[in-house]
């Protein structure tokens, strides 16, 4: 329900709303102290989790290609499912988010732009180091912003089909 929520609201204002994330956080960290039998996983896992998605997704929103909703999202799964299943889910968010994107800038007429944009946010740190490419950053009002929590809630879904017991 939360992943359909956020998607709504990401396509919607492009912002996840912290009212919903941190609520969804904390429960799965809470019931990580649940026995094994009601969730599977323990807190370690948890922990380990919300870390992957907090460093994973933190390295793109500091290289200014993702916002920080899409990472506490993504923390906020990882709590729930633990590192294994998260590394799975986000392998899925990328591929998913990588179609979602060029379908979306062959539709916008701009696709030779996104590919330019996406090897410099890639491969251009080599020569301007971990400054963050102004003209790219989601704080740019001109720059094109795709609402990237539907790709998470596809790689997540597909993930629970993967890891289903």
């Amino acid at each position: 329900m939360v992943l359909g929520v956020a998607t709504v609201m990401d396509l919607r204002s492009r912002r996840i709303p912290n009212w919903l994330v941190f609520p969804f956080l904390v429960a799965g960290i809470a019931l990580s102290f649940a026995p094994a039998s009601w969730h599977g996983i323990g807190i370690v896992q948890s922990l380990e989790g919300m870390g992957l998605g907090l460093l994973l997704f933190g390295i793109l929103a500091l290289m200014g290609g993702m916002g920080m909703g899409d990472v506490k999202l993504c923390a906020a799964i990882g709590a729930w499912v633990g590192p294994q299943q998260l590394f799975f889910a986000l392998v899925v968010t990328a591929v998913a988010g990588g179609i979602m994107a060029v379908i979306w800038a062959a539709m916008g007429g701009f696709l030779g732009e996104l590919f330019s944009g996406s090897a410099d946010l890639m491969l251009g740190w080599r020569k301007r180091g971990m400054k963050v490419n102004p003209e790219q950053t989601l704080a740019n009002p001109k720059a094109r912003k795709m609402p990237y929590a539907p790709a998470i809630a596809v790689g997540t879904l597909m993930s629970f089909f993967a890891f289903a017991h």
